[in-house]
C-alpha cells in the first residue's frame, strides 16, 4: 500500500472586493472630514493600482493613513501595498501610486523554498506559477513548516489555503 500525501498551498492573495470597499470608505471619509474641506485630495483603483492624490506632501500622509486604517479594518495586510515615490501632479498636486502585490514570485519562492528545505524535514515545496504546493506524509511536518513560514517575514501578506490530508 502506498504512503499517503498531505499537502497545503502558499499563496499570496488580496481580496479585491475588501480593497475596493476600503478604498470607498476611505473617499466617503476625505470627503466628510473638516481637514480636507476644499482640498484636491482623492483616491483612485483600477483593481491593480490605487493612486492616492493631496495637496501637499503632508496631506498625502494622512490620506495614506485614512486608506491603510481602513484596509486593516477590512482584513487586507499593508504588507500587499508597494508605495511607489512621491510625483507632483496637475494643479500643485502631489500624486503617489500604490501597487497590490498578488502572488509569489520567483525569488521568494527560491527563499521559501530554501527554508523549506534547511529545516530537515521530509517535505517538498514545489513552484507552481504564482504559488507554492508543500507537501509531505507527515501532516505533523506540514505544520512545523507553516510556523516556519510565518515566523519568517518575506515583505508580501502570505495565506495557507487548500490542506488535504488524505
Amino acid at each position: 500500500m502506498a504512503a499517503k500525501e498531505n499537502s497545503f498551498d502558499l499563496v499570496s492573495q488580496v481580496d479585491m472586493q475588501e480593497v475596493d470597499n476600503a478604498v470607498n470608505q476611505a473617499i466617503k471619509e476625505i470627503r466628510t472630514r473638516f481637514d480636507f474641506k476644499g482640498s484636491k485630495s482623492n483616491i483612485t483603483y483600477d483593481q491593480e493600482q490605487i493612486t492616492l492624490v493631496a495637496d501637499d506632501e503632508f496631506k498625502l500622509r494622512n490620506v495614506i493613513e485614512i486608506l491603510e486604517s481602513r484596509l486593516v479594518k477590512r482584513g487586507i495586510s499593508l504588507k500587499a501595498l508597494k508605495y511607489g515615490r512621491i510625483e507632483k501632479g496637475a494643479g500643485d498636486t502631489v500624486r503617489q501610486r500604490a501597487d497590490l502585490v498578488q502572488g509569489i514570485d520567483k525569488e521568494r519562492a527560491k527563499a521559501i523554498t530554501r527554508l523549506v528545505k534547511n529545516s530537515k524535514l521530509k517535505v517538498q515545496a514545489n513552484y507552481q506559477e504564482d504559488h507554492l504546493r508543500i507537501s509531505g506524509k507527515n501532516r505533523d511536518d506540514l505544520q512545523t513548516v507553516m510556523r516556519l513560514i510565518k515566523e519568517q517575514d518575506f515583505d508580501i501578506p502570505l495565506q495557507f489555503i487548500n490542506l488535504r490530508t488524505l
